[in-house]
């Protein structure tokens, strides 16, 4: 028998100025802790609303984790390759890489981008990155449940990405009146962020609605789970995150996450003295179209 999942806490992150200047919007909807939030060290939900030429953002460096990025308007992107509406991006750090996200012209976009932890006999892994374009994104479509997989396994379906950390990540959308019931696996810290209407989720039917984060209860031993969702009233736009924890410790600064704090200035070296890759230009294997 399936463990019925429920809502444990909610959270409405406000919206503040980012810091890619005017019509930059920035919602933290993971960050504030990491043994609560394990695998997931931070998450923004960010809105620009460029409105002129002025460059904004550039190159800089990560290490020891993932960057997981759902892009949900808009157009994003380098030399090597932009990512447009509905695309996904899952770009493995690890060992140190560079990569670039310039805006220099009047645009609007909405990004989602998560900062998914390594494990530590992963942390210093070659750089990658995964593509995954939209038109190419598994979906299931019944009933009025609408479900987009970008990795992970959900309700028969299988995303192509490669995941270090067993990771599922989906755009659902609910017609009026429709219901789904998500098969996640109860080990799976699991959260999921309102993007559009309301909801009626878990098994004591929590209200979750537009902007809102509801965190689920978690279990220790691997066994199969569903969460229920039911649109409450119109209809409904969620976006779901589930990943098996790794209970490794770690530690973030800036750019950097990494085991312990005396690796942290090794790689503010490597990264000054030029020896860390940037993404554009590491062999072709590791830049991967799927």
């Amino acid at each position: 028998m399936k463990t019925e999942r429920k809502i444990i806490r909610t959270e409405t992150p406000e919206a503040r100025p980012g810091f890619l200047g005017a019509g930059h919007m920035a919602r933290q909807l993971v960050g504030a802790d990491f043994t609560a939030s394990d695998p997931f060290i931070f998450l923004m939900d960010d809105v620009l609303d460029k409105k002129d030429t002025n460059p904004s953002g550039g190159a800089h460096p990560h290490a020891g984790f993932e960057t997981v990025s759902l892009l949900l308007e808009g157009e994003i992107g380098d030399e090597a390759y932009k990512m447009h509406s509905g695309d996904f991006q899952l770009m493995t750090a690890g060992s140190g890489v560079v990569h670039t996200e310039t805006i220099d012209r009047p645009l609007r976009l909405r990004l989602l981008q998560l900062w998914l932890n390594l494990p530590r006999k992963n942390r210093n892994a070659a750089p990658r990155v995964q593509d995954l374009p939209l038109n190419h994104v598994p979906v299931l479509d019944k009933k009025g449940v609408h479900i987009r997989l970008y990795s992970g396994s959900l309700n028969g379906l299988t995303a192509p990405v490669h995941n270090y950390v067993p990771l599922i990540v989906a755009d659902i959308s609910l017609e009026a009146g429709a219901t789904a019931l998500l098969d996640i696996p109860a080990q799976y810290n699991t959260f999921v962020y309102m993007l559009e209407g309301a909801i009626i989720a878990g098994a004591d039917e929590q209200l979750l609605h537009k902007k809102q984060v509801g965190w689920l209860d978690l279990f220790e031993e691997a066994a199969p789970s569903t969460l229920k969702i039911a649109a409450k009233e119109g209809k409904a736009r969620l976006v779901l995150y589930a990943g098996a924890p790794l209970h490794e410790k770690i530690v973030a600064h800036g750019p950097f996450i990494a085991d312990s704090a005396d690796a942290i200035p090794g790689l503010y070296r490597q990264y000054r003295a030029g020896r860390m890759p940037h993404i554009a230009t590491v062999p072709a294997a590791q830049r991967i179209l799927l």
